[in-house]
């Protein structure tokens, strides 16, 4: 009976360290997450202060944290020197082509990968998954090649068309969320006389919403900041989207850094907004699709 007593202090005092060390991470990881958040937090802060600086505070030596004055006129003067309304509307279409051609590629590709059997899947699906590692400037020549022999240049064709096509990291992603939907659904449609396509569409594809939420967001980010496509392919200045019309406002002799600040701003908004409306389904997406 005394050696159980004995024992009862112990067993209480291991349980409060325990405890403390529990609090101990949760406190260090959270001030962690804080210093990291605010370092990222920095560049936007940043851009948002220059972009509401007069052009003779920007020369101010040390830097001022907090403008003196706000000059909110300086999204009106980037509004009048860069043609924001075009290039917004050649943004989107651009987007919103590469995210549905994304969509239905990488769910096809992801899909027959995932739930279809036939043999060498997993060899082939290895040789896709490869084709991650294969640098970007090593395509950018031949690409350019193939599509000025197909009189695409200065069209949205050598932006829109490869993304129907598919992309590896997009596949790899659906095909990680497909493989946790059971197989029994996919059995019982074939049972019930379903081909795949009507598998695909009526028993997947709305159980791989937020998969499929995640690529939109990730290729819509990637394409409304694509800068070095539109560059080499886009030579109409009407064509253009919002990311080549930056280039306004540097010139040869000087940057307007405060209007340069202001129309960033205005071409971020766009995508903020976007992740934000998907945010929710962006990690459910991630975090079930990281589990197998």
């Amino acid at each position: 009976m005394s050696a159980v007593l004995s024992e009862a202090p112990r067993v209480g005092a291991s349980k409060r360290r325990v405890t403390f060390k529990k609090v101990l991470d949760n406190v260090g990881v959270r001030i962690l997450l804080i210093v990291m958040s605010i370092l990222f937090l920095i560049p936007l802060y940043w851009t948002v202060v220059t972009a509401l600086k007069q052009d003779q505070e920007l020369a101010v030596y040390p830097p001022t944290l907090i403008p003196h004055v706000w000059a909110w006129e300086n999204f009106s003067k980037a509004l009048d020197i860069m043609p924001y309304g075009t290039y917004f509307m050649n943004s989107v279409l651009i987007t919103s082509l590469n995210i549905i051609g994304a969509l239905i590629s990488g769910m096809l590709v992801a899909y027959g990968f995932a739930c279809i059997n036939w043999p060498g899947r997993d060899k082939v699906f290895y040789v896709v998954l490869a084709t991650i590692f294969l640098p970007t400037p090593i395509t950018l020549i031949p690409l350019f090649d193939m599509f000025a022999s197909l009189g695409w240049v200065n069209t949205y064709l050598p932006l829109v068309v490869p993304a129907f096509f598919g992309s590896s990291f997009n596949v790899f992603l659906l095909r990680q969320f497909l493989l946790q939907i059971p197989r029994e659904m996919m059995e019982a449609a074939r049972i019930d006389g379903a081909n795949e396509l009507q598998i695909l569409f009526r028993v997947v594809f709305p159980m791989a919403r937020p998969a499929l939420a995640v690529v939109a967001i990730l290729v819509g980010i990637g394409v409304w900041n694509d800068f070095m496509g539109p560059l080499i392919y886009i030579q109409d200045d009407s064509l253009r989207p919002l990311a080549i019309g930056l280039q306004f406002f540097q010139s040869a002799h000087d940057i307007q850094y405060n209007l340069l600040m202001a129309a960033s701003l205005m071409v971020l908004v766009p995508v903020i907004i976007f992740f934000l409306f998907f945010q929710r389904h962006f990690i459910k997406g991630v975090v079930v699709g990281s589990i197998k």
